[in-house]
């Protein structure tokens, strides 16, 4: 089974659901900001993905839930046996987990950017058959820095640590693989202040759709291989044995 943690009603699963369900892989979306409870892991948690949100990880005053879930993760990156995927701020939670620091990114991300693989990334399980530069689509001000036991995997030009590694199951990336066309204008209205407060300096929502129609079909491929490598190290695909969405 694998457990999505949601932190904002928004930002769903994606595509990792659709790839899921076409492979009949179980799964539960436990949402924290409906008052969802952190889950506690037991033997059939075979992946736990924690999703992206617009909070930072200090504001655990103001969102009780990101102290449970921290002590969660700080639990699976001691113990190793539980695959996990963090995407943004689930990325940024990892690292704080594991005893790194979240701070502001010199500048924010939004929009499409290339990530560059470095050695470790290339050489990755996680990254099999994917280029060692691809483009992805970032909404992010903060970054993370990479925890004592973890390794950094990639890199932006605006963001030197776009993806760490801890053990053998445990990622974070900073970008959103799971993002969909609807998922990008749905963000835009709802995080439309911090859009215009950013004019000129990052993507609109006009641009930013355009560029999803034309990378759609390559950023579909690359999810695809993305989910197949990422399911197959947590044990959930049998070789040869997955279909892609449709």
């Amino acid at each position: 089974m694998v457990i999505f943690i949601k932190h904002i009603d928004i930002e769903g699963p994606g595509t990792i659901a659709d790839f899921l369900e076409d492979n009949k892989i179980e799964y539960t979306v436990v949402d924290l900001s409906q008052g969802d409870n952190v889950p506690k892991l037991h033997k059939d948690i075979q992946a736990v993905i924690s999703l992206g949100g617009p909070m930072n990880v200090y504001e655990e005053e103001k969102y009780p839930f990101l102290k449970d879930e921290d002590v969660l993760l700080q639990k699976i990156t001691v113990e190793g046996k539980v695959s996990v995927l963090g995407i943004c701020l689930g990325a940024q939670l990892i690292a704080k987990a594991a005893g790194a620091r979240v701070t502001k990114n010199p500048v924010k991300e939004i929009g499409w950017y290339k990530i560059v693989l470095n050695d470790n990334g290339q050489s990755d399980e996680l990254f099999k058959g994917l280029p060692e530069i691809f483009k992805v689509f970032q909404w992010h001000g903060d970054t993370f820095s990479i925890p004592a036991n973890g390794k950094r995997l990639a890199f932006s030009e605006f963001c030197q640590n776009q993806i760490l590694k801890i053990g053998r199951n445990i990622y974070g990336i900073q970008f959103h693989v799971e993002i969909t066309k609807d998922m990008i204008a749905q963000w835009s209205d709802a995080y439309k202040k911090e859009l215009d407060s950013l004019n000129g300096i990052v993507s609109d929502k006009k641009k930013m759709l355009e560029d999803y129609s034309k990378l759609e079909g390559a950023y579909m491929k690359q999810a695809e291989q993305f989910y197949v490598n990422f399911f197959n190290i947590a044990g959930l695909l049998k070789k040869r044995n997955y279909s892609f969405p449709t």
